[in-house]
């Protein structure tokens, strides 16, 4: 069970070493993301979507604002690219995709 797992995240070349890592993030990227995660990256999204808000705006605000802005952007892009390519356990993975 272990391998065939390990077969669906990590693509195998060589003489037993695990290469080709984007391919293996991408995979993470589809299957099934924890219910936690979930909520983290809707979180994440919306924090993004404020910074946005407060950078885009047409007042002209202070510029430690606009900076903060700017920090919320980043803070929430990361969240929701670190939450999306969450997987439940090893013995959780999705058994039903090949």
């Amino acid at each position: 069970m272990k391998k065939r797992i390990q077969d669906k995240l990590l693509v195998q070349r060589g003489k037993g070493q695990f290469k080709d890592q984007l391919k293996s993030y991408l995979v993470r990227c589809k299957a099934d993301t924890p219910p936690f995660f979930r909520k983290m990256r809707t979180i994440g999204v919306f924090v993004a979507a404020a910074g946005t808000a407060v950078i885009s705006s047409p007042v002209a605000l202070p510029s430690a604002i606009v900076a903060i802005g700017g920090y919320f952007i980043i803070g929430g892009a990361v969240a929701s690219a670190v939450s999306q390519a969450a997987i439940p356990s090893m013995g959780n993975f999705d058994k039903s995709t090949d």
